[in-house]
């Protein structure tokens, strides 16, 4: 199914709709005002952005230095090509300490590798321990988007699966009740866990360290009660040292959520005294992407989400609909990468307004990328005929500026004239949600001709 038509499914409630375009909204508000008490926040941008441009052109000498200073620490490092190597590396660690359960803080790595069902089809119980995460586990769906990822939901549809699956009794979606009762479930499988997974925000190569960035201290309750610590990481995590770390922290949280910084910034530098901590660094098409010359800067992402908080599109379509695990503007480059033909229609999800490239923090020219994807799809993907024929005909009347003008003025005279049947029907899919502008008594064009007409 192409976007247009999830899209068009999550579309058929409309005060959900109304209701998830003004939550996300208010994000980006609250990304600006902190954001302008940032002195010299343009100047961060283009810092975080340089950074990411030199860790992309030296890749290879920091993953190797930062592999060694891991291991240096103590650290046990493993290398996968893919999401199966990946899943393989963990189930064998897991094995390794007979582990059957594990609690798992937010990752949109493993998200992308698939390693909750992969894990559970080995028998082992997997907990996401982030609130939201763990709504939307509990509800069998995928993450909606990558900081907020039950955003999707209101309150008393997390009321309800409460009831359902923790046993909780009706609050008519009281917050802190649900908030609670979610606590007390999650302490226990802290309590119980015999591996913690972890994702990673930032790997620091001079130190061989990973920080994680949480709201809820969950990945610090996984970590310092299991025996061994998984932390999951793309080769692109990297940065080159630990100073750059006051550069992207105070974008990250900034650009997420509007907050001066994450409330837990937790380093993992070493293993606690007779436990284990590993770090799978993760490929999985990344390389691939960084030789692509067009497209290499969306590997510079720092996964806040802010250009899916600003995206008009995103906003009313919901994250479900781009079927990937990474939804909105970014995702929408990164997963034609991935799979052309299934991903075909998301660069078209867009309206190139370029607003997810104002606020990326690390300056990555989204709309520009999208308007390229486009590109490459005309060319490697077979087109429907009528879209074809329709941006052929399109071609034809713009280049001739005597048909255009002839144009315009039947489109004005049948929209002033012409009975709104004729105007609003099957054919007409921007008149199914909206009306067309109303007609005015002359255009630009005739306007500005009779204005130079008479001085």
């Amino acid at each position: 199914m192409s976007h247009a038509t999830k899209a068009a499914e999550f579309n058929k409630d409309e005060a959900k709709v109304n209701w998830h375009d003004k939550a996300l909204w208010y994000v980006r508000e609250k990304r600006d005002k902190s954001a302008h008490n940032v002195q010299g926040w343009e100047y961060l941008r283009q810092l975080g952005s340089n950074i990411k441009a030199n860790v992309l052109s030296n890749l290879d000498e920091y993953l190797v230095q930062f592999e060694a200073n891991a291991k240096n620490n103590g650290v046990h490092v493993h290398w996968a090509s893919n999401a199966e190597e990946h899943n393989n590396i963990i189930n064998d660690i897991l094995s390794k300490h007979n582990a059957k359960k594990v609690v798992k803080s937010k990752s949109m790595l493993t998200e992308e590798c698939h390693l909750n069902p992969f894990l559970e089809s080995k028998g082992i119980e997997v907990v996401d321990t982030d609130l939201g995460e763990r709504i939307v586990q509990l509800a069998q769906e995928p993450p909606s988007h990558i900081v907020l990822p039950a955003i999707h939901k209101t309150k008393e549809d997390v009321d309800e699966l409460f009831q359902e699956h923790l046993g909780t009794k009706p609050s008519q979606g009281n917050p802190e009740y649900l908030v609670g009762e979610a606590r007390k479930h999650l302490r226990d499988k802290f309590l119980n866990a015999d591996v913690a997974i972890t994702g990673v925000n930032f790997a620091v190569a001079d130190t061989g360290g990973v920080v994680v960035c949480t709201n809820e201290g969950n990945a610090d309750m996984g970590v310092h009660l299991a025996k061994a610590h998984i932390a999951c990481m793309g080769i692109e995590k990297i940065i080159p040292q630990e100073k750059h770390l006051g550069v992207f922290l105070r974008l990250l949280a900034r650009s997420a959520t509007g907050q001066p910084i994450t409330t837990y910034s937790s380093h993992f530098n070493k293993p606690e005294d007779g436990k284990e901590m590993h770090i799978v660094i993760v490929d999985n098409g990344r390389t691939e992407q960084l030789s692509r010359e067009d497209f290499r800067a969306s590997l510079h992402c720092i996964r806040c989400g802010a250009c899916m908080n600003t995206c008009p599109i995103y906003r009313r379509s919901g994250g479900h609909s781009y079927d990937y695990t990474i939804p909105g503007p970014i995702g929408s480059i990164l997963s034609p990468g991935k799979d052309l033909k299934k991903h075909s229609s998301l660069p078209f999800a867009s309206t190139l307004c370029g607003s997810c490239s104002n606020v990326c923090p690390v300056k990555i020219n989204i709309h520009e990328q999208l308007y390229k994807w486009r590109q490459v799809i005309v060319k490697e993907q077979k087109q429907p005929v009528v879209k074809k024929s329709i941006l052929k005909t399109a071609g034809v009347v713009l280049s001739k500026p005597g048909l255009y003008r002839a144009a315009g003025k039947t489109a004005r005279f049948m929209l002033k004239n012409a009975p709104r049947f004729m105007i609003y029907n099957k054919l007409n899919a921007w008149g199914k949600a909206r009306d067309l502008p109303e007609v005015k008594g002359q255009n630009f064009d005739d306007w500005y001709k009779k204005r130079q007409k008479n001085g």
